[in-house]
């Protein structure tokens, strides 16, 4: 019992969970602005799960460590299976929505995070060689077309 639990737990596939936030406002997303590879990026406030940690209390951390606010989520609009060849890694995303009743100004606390801006679809669609992955603008036209799984489908025993 105990080789098949080590086997198990070392030789199983685990993909790398993570979570994104779309924050809107009056048809504009929040979004940061990172260095990866040394190449200006933009994403969603978003991040890797930690161990012990649930969903929610991961995407409330990650939106407070990328752009300095204490928020938290209203439901999630989707959540992505992707495969990024070029780092032979693959990522299961949860995206959670966040609906703000006015702009807020976003002060990074990450120190890879550059700034945080609003953007309309039309300017996030311009940049679209500059997204972190193609599941940034997927999470957003999915928040659009009205998806909407509620939190409390979300289950955990931690």
């Amino acid at each position: 019992m105990l080789n098949e639990i080590n086997e198990h737990g070392e030789s199983q596939f685990k993909p790398n969970t993570t979570v994104a936030a779309v924050i809107h406002h009056q048809g504009k997303f929040l979004f940061v602005e990172e260095l990866e590879n040394n190449n200006i990026v933009f994403n969603q406030p978003a991040g890797h799960l930690e161990k012990g940690e649930s969903l929610i209390a991961a995407i409330e951390r990650e939106v407070l460590e990328e752009t300095g606010l204490a928020l938290s989520p209203d439901y999630l609009c989707g959540i992505y299976y992707h495969h990024r060849p070029d780092l032979a890694l693959y990522f299961l995303r949860f995206c959670f929505v966040i609906e703000l009743d006015q702009y807020l100004k976003g002060q990074p606390q990450d120190v890879e995070i550059l700034a945080t801006h609003w953007f309309s679809l039309t300017q996030i669609k311009e940049k679209h060689n500059q997204l972190r992955s193609a599941m940034v603008l997927e999470c957003i036209e999915d928040y659009l077309a009205g998806n909407k799984i509620e939190l409390s489908q979300l289950k955990s025993n931690l």
